[in-house]
C-alpha cells in the first residue's frame, strides 16, 4: 500500500501477526475520539470530515465509474455491498469479532505518494471488532497494515456513523482524533444483508476514492 510508513521488526511472520494483533487490540480500548457533543458526531467531527460525509455520494459515483472500467464483473458479484442505495434497518451490528474484508474503488488523483494506481484493489479479511462500553459502541480492525479504531454514532435508522483514526504497521497506539488530518476517518456504517454489513469511507486520504469494508461475524 502507498505511503506506509510501516517501521517492521524482524519479527517472524507468525509473531509479527499477534504483535500487531495485541497491539491494535489494546489501541482499540482506548478512547480515540473525544467524549464530547454527546452521541452527536456532528459535535466530534472536524470540518473536513463532516465535508466527506456531505459528499458521500458524489464519491460513490465516481469511484464505482472507475472500478466498472476494469472490473465490472467483481463490481456486478458484490450485489448490494456496492450498491449506495441499499440500506436496510437495524445498521447497529452486535457486539463481537469479525470478519472485514476491504476493498478500494477508483484511484486518489496523481499528485502524492498516497496516490492509488489501480481502480478496484480486493483484500484477503482481516480480524475487526465491534465492542461497547460505557454506552460508547467502538469499531477496531485488530490485524493488518492500515487498521481503523474509533467510535460509532447514531446518525439514524439506517446508518451509524464511524470517527476515528488510522493506526499503521507496528504501532501500538491509535491517534487521538482531530490530531493529524491525514490520520482522521470518517465513515457510513450500514446492514447490507443478513449478518451482512459494510463500513464505507468516501475520500480517505490514502490512495482511493473510496474504501469499503465488508463484515461478517465470525462463530
Amino acid at each position: 500500500m502507498a505511503r506506509l510508513s510501516l517501521r517492521l521488526t524482524s519479527f517472524a511472520p507468525a509473531a509479527l501477526a499477534a504483535a500487531l494483533a495485541t497491539a491494535a487490540s489494546a489501541a482499540g480500548r482506548e478512547e480515540v475520539v473525544p467524549d464530547r457533543g454527546g452521541a452527536l458526531w456532528r459535535g466530534v467531527a472536524t470540518e473536513n470530515d463532516r465535508d466527506r460525509v456531505r459528499h458521500w455520494r458524489d464519491a460513490w459515483t465516481e469511484a464505482l465509474a472507475q472500478a466498472n472500467r476494469s472490473n465490472a464483473a467483481a463490481i456486478t458479484a458484490g450485489g448490494a455491498l456496492f450498491d449506495p442505495d441499499t440500506a436496510l434497518p437495524g445498521a447497529q451490528p452486535p457486539a463481537g469479532d469479525y470478519a472485514c474484508r476491504t476493498i478500494k474503488l477508483g484511484r486518489m488523483p496523481p499528485g502524492g505518494s498516497a496516490s492509488g494506481t489501480l481502480d478496484y484493489v480486493e483484500y484477503p479479511a482481516f480480524r475487526c471488532r465491534i465492542s461497547e462500553t460505557g454506552g460508547r459502541l467502538r469499531f477496531t480492525k485488530l490485524t493488518g497494515s492500515q487498521r481503523p479504531a474509533g467510535n460509532l454514532f447514531p446518525d439514524n435508522g439506517r446508518r451509524l456513523v464511524f470517527l476515528g483514526t488510522l493506526i499503521l504497521g507496528d504501532e501500538t497506539r491509535a491517534l487521538r482524533y482531530g490530531r493529524d488530518e491525514e490520520r482522521d476517518m470518517i465513515g457510513i456504517l450500514e446492514r447490507v444483508g443478513d449478518n451482512r454489513w459494510r463500513l464505507v469511507f468516501p475520500r480517505p486520504h490514502y490512495e482511493s476514492l473510496l474504501d469499503v469494508i465488508e463484515l461478517t461475524p465470525l462463530r
